[in-house]
């Protein structure tokens, strides 16, 4: 059975969980990145996880993390799931919960990525934007989403 906690503070050693999954889900679906983007994004993400707001983890049986979803000023800032457990709800359950529980209204999408775009189309969000490049600068085209 999974269970799913926000957690206010974060030991190193969930955040170097949560950043393994997030380089192994990275690496399954944003094909566009190269080893040097990914390397470049690494120290950032881990950053942003120290910092944002709200994070909810989905934990499996033994306590060990499936996925987890960040949440700054009712945005989504990050969602990502292990590669082995997508498709079996768990972003569905983390998105839901904090669309119900902190009021998140909007998130930002990779163009490149066409399945989050549908999976949060599935959600609800729709695209009302479009950047060419990524907060770094990067040539990633964003997809801005909000609930209508």
């Amino acid at each position: 059975m999974t269970s799913y906690e926000f957690y206010p503070s974060r030991s190193e050693e969930l955040l170097f969980s949560l950043l393994d999954i997030w380089e192994s889900s990275v690496r399954h679906t944003h094909h566009f990145l190269s080893e040097q983007d990914i390397a470049a994004l690494r120290p950032l993400v881990l950053q942003g996880m120290k910092e944002i707001g709200h994070l909810l983890t989905c934990m499996d049986d033994n306590r060990q993390p499936l996925g987890f979803i960040g949440v700054q000023d009712h945005k989504i800032e990050m969602l990502f799931v292990s590669p082995d457990a997508t498709g079996t709800g768990i972003g569905k359950k983390l998105v839901t919960r904090v669309l119900q529980e902190l009021g998140v209204h909007s998130v930002d999408v990779n163009e490149q990525n066409p399945r989050a775009l549908g999976f949060y189309e599935h959600m609800g969000f729709r695209v009302f934007d479009r950047s060419d490049q990524d907060d770094q600068g990067n040539p990633f085209p964003i997809l801005h989403m909000k609930m209508p």
